[in-house]
């Protein structure tokens, strides 16, 4: 079941959500809010059900049971994990943006510009890196102008560094238009940073919130143990600072920059 109108303005609210694939039971009574220029993580191990509800967010699976309620006229903007290319396909970064639909030339522009590969525009798709590839996904989904951005698996065979930029990009893109965000992710890592709520997820919501009180709920150490608790433990940071449009740090206050320590 799915509705339109949402209360006190948020972009989305899932309530008690359960799909079945036959007799098996994939989300069991899942809940989840997104808010205007909130960023939420979904993170869990895999075949724990999050690209399942992905699809139930975006429309694509009529859940068993539970209710998927939209803010009047929501516009989504989806960027999908990788994307496979056909090697001989003559396809430039250009055109593969415009696919499916009709964007202006200037809007075109405008997405690749704010996502920083604009220069890359007129290049085959096939000749750009893992990075660059996902940046291009996501001038796609913004040529939406989403009220709500899901972005699945965003840096997926991005190196270190390159998970970093994107992570810092999508915090951005968050700050500068004020869209929802929800991310799915198969751990934190270095997304804690760059997250408001999280929503751990195995069938069921086994812990949610702030992404500090989530590494310490039992339910998360039980799925990704405490040495992972450990490690995350340098990637939080309380907003203090800002950045330039290249990620780095400005305006720095305090030294609880452990975005920034890659260790």
């Amino acid at each position: 079941m799915s509705g339109r109108n949402t209360e006190n303005g948020r972009l989305l609210q899932v309530n008690g959500i359960d799909v079945r694939f036959g007799t098996t039971k994939v989300l069991d009574g899942v809940d989840l809010t997104v808010d205007p220029g909130e960023v939420v993580t979904l993170i869990g191990p895999n075949g724990c059900g999050k690209t399942t509800l992905v699809r139930v967010v975006l429309g694509l699976l009529a859940p068993d049971q539970g209710q998927v309620v939209r803010r009047e006229g929501l516009s989504v903007g989806y960027m999908p994990q990788q994307v496979a290319v056909d090697p001989v396909l003559p396809l430039t970064v250009r055109r593969f943006v415009q696919l499916g639909a009709r964007f202006r030339g200037a809007d075109v522009d405008e997405a690749l510009d704010e996502v920083g590969i604009c220069r890359l525009a007129d290049w085959p798709v096939q000749q750009i890196s893992g990075g660059e590839m996902q940046r291009v996904l996501l001038a796609r989904a913004l040529l939406r102008r989403p009220d709500l951005l899901v972005l699945d698996e965003p840096v997926q065979g991005v190196d270190v560094n390159g998970q970093v930029e994107l992570y810092g990009l999508i915090t951005r893109i968050r700050d500068r238009h004020g869209c929802g965000i929800l991310m799915v992710s198969h751990d934190l890592h270095l997304v804690m940073a760059a997250t408001d709520n999280v929503v751990c997820l195995n069938r069921h919501v086994c812990c949610s919130g702030h992404p500090e009180a989530v590494t310490k709920h039992p339910e998360y150490l039980a799925l990704f143990g405490h040495a992972g608790a450990e490690r995350l433990a340098v990637y939080t940071h309380h907003h203090d600072h800002s950045h330039d449009d290249a990620g780095h740090v400005i305006n720095e206050s305090t030294d609880e920059t452990g975005g920034h320590h890659h260790g």
